[in-house]
């Protein structure tokens, strides 16, 4: 009955006119913010960071929360139209939401983004309401080992997004962790694997790699596909609606996408796009409609929009409880609050419960807004695609390219995208998946570290991973996972359900 209480005394802070007015604004600005490729939550919150000074303490939160699930939500409509994907975790979106663009069925993708979206937004409020002190507690219960058990099986679990069989997934997703490895080691401060180029001391930036596989390889293979130049020139609008089997087929996806994405969302460092990744190569080990998975299945766009959404919510939970921020932009937001004088930590929820509860209150009006403001916008969205492709190519390049150059100022990435794009390419036509490659790029350097973390304080017993419970449980599923899938794999050979490889031109 308390969090009842806290939750109504919360809506009203929210429906406050002012409230209400900048909760609007952070949405409409976070959504257009979104679309734009490259740009991302972090850059809109920044952008908006200066005008929240001059606001209360509740209203300033609530616009830039707004700011930040809005360009979330954003991201996947430039993920699904163009194969460009405008927040990073969008990017997991691109994998079954543009193969559903090219069949004609883009408003059905955008529709069922908006519903997941509002879903796992919905689910995640309601885990910040009721499991705030609980989830915080159990994010600091988990160490580096148990850390390194978790993202080792979202990576064993990637390789079965690959559709061209495990053996195909866990080399691809081997590459992604040798790609995260280049750059700066963290722990001895030596170059690795930078080939004497000083850009790349930093390592690579994960907006070049989706841009690069997904974007400029999308792009190479269009132009070659789509001879005549010309963009689609029929929508059908009956078909912007899903069919009774799909709201079927989506039920489940959102409840369990929302679900791995509030666990996601509330341990600090992990993030949308871990839990975007892990939801849809978990989706796909339990889905019915595996075999569908990359060439627009739906269940792939509604998993990772629902995870996507629910993390971006919990995220709040260790930065508001915890004083602990997961991502840069959950940095920001303590930045802010701490200009207000209100110092993020266990008191909060006693000292500022009105901020926390507004806050919580502003998610279900802010999805709800984002919910009414882009159905109606589907229609204007999916006429992009009638746009000739002579115009529509070099506009997505123009696009691309800014928004990769915004990220350091430096021409060097603009290229190091266009070199992935051509590999991308090159993997399209040998029918190598670029998703398992993205994920283990993802989760690569974030297992490395709490791999090497959980060594030294064992002092080098890598037994230290199978005597912890949690650890050693997810190993042993992870193992089973391993072993299964390679079987299937050889069984799949030795029957020939696994097509040769195509010659090149």
């Amino acid at each position: 009955m308390d969090i009842f209480s806290n939750f109504g005394n919360g809506l009203l802070t929210v429906l406050q006119p002012e409230n209400l007015l900048y909760c609007f604004i952070g949405v409409f600005l976070g959504t257009f913010i979104g679309v734009l490729p490259g740009v991302g939550s972090m850059a809109a919150i920044a952008m908006i960071l200066p005008l929240t000074f001059y606001l209360e303490p509740t209203t300033a939160l609530v616009m830039i929360a707004g700011v930040y699930y809005g360009a979330e939500y954003g991201g996947s409509i430039a993920s699904i139209l163009m194969n460009i994907p405008g927040t990073p975790s969008s990017s997991i979106t691109c994998i079954d939401g543009y193969p559903m663009a090219r069949q004609g069925r883009a408003g059905v993708a955008l529709f069922t983004t908006a519903v997941a979206s509002f879903g796992g937004g919905m689910i995640g409020m309601v885990v910040m309401a009721v499991m705030s002190p609980v989830l915080a507690k159990l994010a600091l219960s988990f160490g580096p080992t148990e850390y390194f058990a978790v993202i080792l099986l979202g990576l064993v679990a990637a390789s079965a997004v690959s559709n061209g069989g495990a053996l195909k997934g866990i080399a691809m997703v081997v590459a992604g962790l040798m790609l995260g490895t280049v750059g700066i080691d963290l722990t001895t401060g030596d170059l690795r694997f930078t080939l004497g180029v000083p850009e790349l001391r930093d390592g690579v930036n994960l907006v070049i790699v989706a841009m690069g596989l997904f974007g400029v390889g999308e792009l190479i293979a269009s132009i070659r596909a789509n001879k005549d130049g010309r963009g689609q020139q029929k929508i059908d609008y009956a078909q912007f609606y899903p069919t009774r089997a799909e709201w079927k087929a989506s039920i489940g996806p959102i409840w369990r996408g929302g679900g791995i994405g509030s666990f996601f969302g509330a341990l600090p460092g992990t993030g949308q796009t871990v839990a975007s990744a892990v939801a849809y190569a978990i989706e796909k080990k339990v889905s019915r409609n595996a075999a569908n998975f990359g060439k627009g299945a739906v269940e792939g766009v509604v998993v990772p929009e629902a995870a996507n959404n629910s993390a971006t919510q919990t995220a709040f939970i260790p930065t508001l409880t915890l004083g602990v921020p997961g991502s840069a932009s959950m940095a920001l937001v303590i930045g802010a609050l701490m200009i207000h004088g209100i110092t993020p930590g266990p008191r909060i929820l006693t000292e500022h419960a009105d901020l926390f509860w507004g806050l919580v209150a502003s998610f279900l009006v802010g999805n709800v807004m984002l919910l009414v403001l882009n159905i109606p916008l589907i229609g204007i969205w999916v006429r992009l695609l009638q746009i000739p492709y002579k115009y529509m190519y070099p506009t997505i390049i123009v696009l691309i390219c800014m928004g990769v150059y915004s990220l350091n100022n430096n021409v060097f990435d603009i290229w190091l995208t266009l070199a992935f794009g051509i590999f991308g390419y090159l993997m399209r036509l040998y029918r190598f998946e670029p998703a398992p490659l993205l994920i283990g790029f993802v989760l690569g350097p974030m297992m490395e570290e709490h791999m090497r973390r959980a060594m030294l304080l064992s002092r080098g017993d890598p037994m230290v991973f199978l005597e912890r419970p949690i650890s050693g449980t997810l190993i042993g599923i992870t193992c089973f996972l391993l072993v299964y899938g390679l079987f299937k794999s050889f069984r799949q050979h030795r029957h020939g359900r696994v097509r040769p490889l195509p010659t090149t031109e």
